[in-house]
């Protein structure tokens, strides 16, 4: 039986065992971490924000709108003020119109024809209306320009179809440009433009192209003349299609053949002249092969 001595004894061994068994033991994580607060500087997620505060993003965006909105409000005032200038103020409109270009017609002929409308608007006018009348009316007109001649005015740039040959009818002349247009009537035969002669009335090539035709074909050969020769021709004899002739000044005639291949034969109708212009008959309807005779 232990005595009061040993009882204590071993009540001081647990009280040690105790105590040490309390000093080792570690403390615990919820009690020795301090709680973590909700930072301002992170994002939902972890994410950290950039400094911003909330609602700045909102805000910008309907700062954005208010801006994008004023310039564009800014803008069709700017479109309406140009288009009240141009069209509803007065101040840019149609005074007087000026004409170039012409030889024969007369500027008063041109504005008369061209009917531009004087207190319109200079941005209103139709331009292409204006040309059309022109073309229509003046058959004279081969091409114009319309422009707008800011602020007041709109500028005619015209350009005169040129005879090419001459049809004497009736103790008149008709005028006939390179592609084979009647553009005018004149009293007198035009200086240095040859007349054209047609004598098809008998010829198959009649029945076969027609007169119209037929005329084409000779002021086809009277376009590719050079300048120089064309100031010496005094008439393109038609008497079928492949059989024209040109007739030169001093008696020389020209066997042209049919209007087909018209530079080639003009070029080898130039060497002739340079080569035998005493000759008078020049053959050039085979350019290849041509033929001189007479003297």
């Amino acid at each position: 039986m232990a005595g009061p001595t040993t009882a204590r004894r071993g009540g001081a061994k647990n009280a040690k065992s105790k105590s040490s068994k309390s000093s080792r033991s570690p403390k615990s994580p919820k009690a020795s971490r301090p709680a973590l607060l909700p930072s301002r500087s992170r994002r939902p997620g972890g994410k950290p924000r950039k400094g911003a505060p909330r609602g700045s993003g909102a805000r910008s965006r309907r700062a954005g709108r208010r801006r994008l909105l004023l310039w564009a409000v800014l803008a069709a005032l700017l479109g309406a003020g140009v288009c009240w200038v141009l069209y509803g103020s007065g101040w840019l409109c149609v005074t007087r119109v000026e004409v170039s270009g012409t030889t024969v017609l007369t500027a008063d002929e041109v504005r008369e024809a061209a009917e531009v409308p004087l207190g319109d608007p200079l941005a209103s006018v139709d331009t292409d209306a204006i040309e059309e009348r022109l073309r229509a009316r003046l058959r004279r007109v081969e091409t114009v320009d319309v422009e707008r001649s800011w602020p007041h005015a709109i500028g005619l740039k015209v350009t005169e179809r040129q005879p090419k040959a001459l049809l004497e009818k009736a103790g008149k002349f008709i005028e006939i440009d390179g592609s084979g247009v009647r553009f005018a009537t004149v009293d007198q035969a035009v200086r240095g433009v040859p007349r054209l002669v047609l004598e098809t009335e008998d010829s198959p090539s009649t029945r076969r192209f027609g007169t119209e035709r037929l005329e084409q074909e000779a002021v086809r050969v009277a376009a590719a003349l050079p300048a120089a020769i064309r100031g010496q021709t005094l008439v393109i004899r038609v008497r079928s299609y492949d059989s024209i002739t040109v007739e030169l000044t001093g008696g020389r005639t020209v066997v042209w053949g049919s209007g087909e291949r018209g530079e080639v034969k003009a070029r080898t109708l130039t060497a002739l002249l340079k080569a035998a212009g005493g000759a008078k008959r020049f053959d050039v309807s085979a350019p290849a092969a041509p033929a001189v005779s007479g003297s």
